[in-house]
């Protein structure tokens, strides 16, 4: 069954094959053409398709819609890009500056009447009618990172961010806007999907807003004969990708966690992604030691679907991949020893046409070992890219002991007793950055219950003398008031925490031969448990009753006139695609994965897509929180 990131490629493979269904037909010599597409376009594709695929695709040239581009006849121009007013000034500039013969108009989102009319009228106007092939409605804006993971915006995403949401001076136009583009985006991800799904979300939340507007926006396309996108839903041939379980939408607002986009972490990815801003799958590192007192530029790293060590193990506590790169590098250099000893056996020793020629006499050993250097080459690059970035989180790690932050948090969240007060933490230079402990110290105030005013003050002393900037607090404080109102559970007792144990660090990373120097960091081995997200995706999925969610709005844009209350002995869900408006993480997107993971069984399995309206580190939502605390004249903790 296709996920959605296929789903996503399969749409636009076809668009870049002129928008005809592929036929699969062997070394069938592609129709060569060039793609320009705008920056949200470049956003989508970047990730998905590589430039080797681009260029087995047909397209010899890649361009920015608004960049100076030369007049190239005879050649198809695929445009793929937003129909704003900016992007549509720019193609009506090249309709008058006839700068392809064939054009193909590809529109992420529905284009209005007026502007294609508009553009109509601009074509006539430049004389360039008969050349416009194809003008398409995409729906295909939204970004895929993984094949059940996907973003709404990654350039300008702060546009769509937890600030944005929640900003004290957001005029009501403004946020109609905001949460119309949202509703947009996912109404793109269900076309793609082909499924309509069953809405759930929280009342009296940004996610209602967008529940109901999703939901209406649904139901007129159902209800329309002449442009229904969904009128073969699950029923047609391949159907659906939930062919026949209708998926539950859970819409939720990030306001239901702030402690988990702040949490140190112990993932490979998700580390990937805190300490070395991993953004759209590609990640940048920087060389330890710059030759020649010149700084070189960093290297920039592609972590693809087709990294088979990045697939296996971008959820694994990060000892376990440096273990994992040891042993890659030992059987790589088995297999390289392997091929020299044969070489040497055979008498083969220079790299010779001689040389050559008798390999390709000799046995079927030296044959095999031979012809399986191109893979050897290709495992060598990605254990030396993996080494690469392994080793810039490991030196970041021992620099901020990032191990003892992640263990303090996860026994904060679990509710077990500190061995050493917190202040005593922070009053030690050496331990972590100001940012390290100003994210400890929030987590520590969302989870804590009944601690002393004077406690607080006293820390938040200390954190002021070590130069820490607390306008966030003020947002804070206002944010957990607010919600030991007006929900049901306090915001502390939501977080079980794993809580963690220490165990020996694995023989290879302590041998003299390991790459990775292991000394001083601990082998953290974290107890399975769910944050608050995957908990509520639970109780959503299994239809049961629960205080946290029975209150919760049910929509159904199938039918004509439903209510927004959940029918009785209403039955679970294998499908649920859960999004949440204000910013995501890879931290919740791995616990819904470990959740799946659990929850299989030989007779039915559950598919969890996970969703945001952006990616955000700590280090940027912090930075959220602080614009937001600012704005609060009166930062008092209390």
């Amino acid at each position: 069954m296709l996920t959605l990131r296929e789903r996503q490629i399969n749409a636009i493979k076809q668009m870049l094959n002129l928008n005809v269904q592929q036929v699969k037909v062997l070394a069938a010599e592609p129709i060569w053409k060039i793609l320009i597409y705008d920056r949200v376009g470049q956003d989508i594709i970047s990730p998905i398709i590589s430039i080797k695929e681009l260029r087995e695709l047909g397209v010899t040239l890649h361009v920015q819609l608004h960049s100076d581009r030369d007049s190239i006849p005879d050649v198809p121009a695929i445009y793929f890009c937003l129909p704003t007013d900016e992007n549509l000034d720019r193609i009506q500039q090249d309709f008058y500056g006839s700068l392809y013969d064939i054009y193909h108009l590809n529109f992420l989102a529905p284009i209005s009447r007026k502007k294609i009319e508009d553009l109509a009228a601009a074509a006539l106007q430049a004389g360039c009618v008969a050349n416009i092939h194809r003008v398409y409605d995409q729906y295909l804006n939204f970004i895929s990172l993984e094949d059940d993971f996907f973003i709404l915006k990654h350039q300008k995403g702060d546009q769509l961010s937890y600030y944005s949401i929640n900003r004290a001076n957001a005029r009501d136009d403004e946020m109609e806007v905001l949460m119309d583009s949202i509703v947009d985006s996912l109404f793109a991800v269900f076309v793609t999907l082909g499924n309509v799904p069953i809405i759930r979300c929280p009342r009296n939340t940004s996610a209602e807003m967008v529940a109901r507007k999703l939901e209406k926006k649904l139901r007129e396309n159902l209800w329309d004969a002449r442009s229904n996108l969904f009128h073969m839903d699950a029923t047609q041939a391949g159907g659906g990708m939930f062919s026949f379980q209708r998926p539950v939408l859970l819409l939720l607002d990030r306001n239901i966690d702030l402690a988990t986009p702040l949490h140190h972490t112990w993932s490979y990815q998700a580390l990937v992604h805190d300490v070395l801003q991993l953004g759209l799958n590609l990640v940048y590192v920087e060389d330890d030691a710059p030759s020649g007192g010149t700084r070189k530029k960093p290297k920039a790293c592609d972590l693809d679907r087709n990294d088979r060590f990045w697939a296996t193990h971008k959820g694994s506590p990060f000892p376990t991949v440096a273990e994992a790169i040891q042993e890659e590098l030992e059987s790589y250099r088995n297999s390289e020893e392997e091929i020299k000893h044969l070489k040497t056996f055979m008498g083969i020793d220079g790299e010779n046409e001689v040389a050559f020629s008798m390999v390709n006499d000799t046995t079927a050993r030296l044959t095999s070992a031979v012809n399986s250097l191109p893979q050897l080459m290709e495992k060598k690059r990605l254990i030396d890219m993996h080494t690469k970035i392994a080793t810039a989180i490991l030196n970041c790690i021992k620099a901020r002991r990032l191990d003892s932050f992640f263990e303090l948090e996860e026994k904060i969240m679990s509710k077990q007793t500190l061995d050493k007060p917190l202040f005593e933490l922070f009053k030690d230079s050496e331990f972590g950055t100001i940012e390290d402990k100003l994210r400890l110290f929030v987590i520590f105030y969302i989870c804590s219950q009944n601690v002393p005013e004077y406690e607080m003050e006293r820390m938040k002393e200390v954190l002021q003398e070590s130069g820490c900037e607390l306008s966030s607090l003020a947002y804070i404080q206002r944010w957990k008031s607010i919600m030991n109102r007006s929900s049901a559970t306090n915001p502390g007792t939501q977080y079980e925490g794993g809580g963690t144990k220490t165990v020996s660090m694995f023989s290879k990373l302590v041998s003299q031969g390991s790459s990775f120097v292991m000394e001083g960091v601990k082998n953290l081995v974290v107890k399975r448990h769910s944050l608050p997200i995957t908990k509520l995706t639970e109780q959503i999925m299994e239809s049961r009753s629960n205080p946290d969610t029975d209150d919760y709005l049910y929509l159904d844009p199938k039918l004509l006139k439903g209510g927004d209350v959940m029918p009785k002995n209403r039955a679970p869900f294998q499908d649920a695609v859960v999004f949440v408006i204000g910013g995501g993480n890879y931290i919740e997107y791995q616990n819904l994965v470990d959740y799946m993971r659990q929850k299989q069984s030989s007779n039915a399995s559950k598919r969890i897509i996970y969703g945001s309206t952006t990616l955000t580190n700590a280090q940027q939502f912090l930075k959220e929180l602080s614009a937001l605390g600012s704005e609060i004249k009166s930062p008092v903790l209390s």
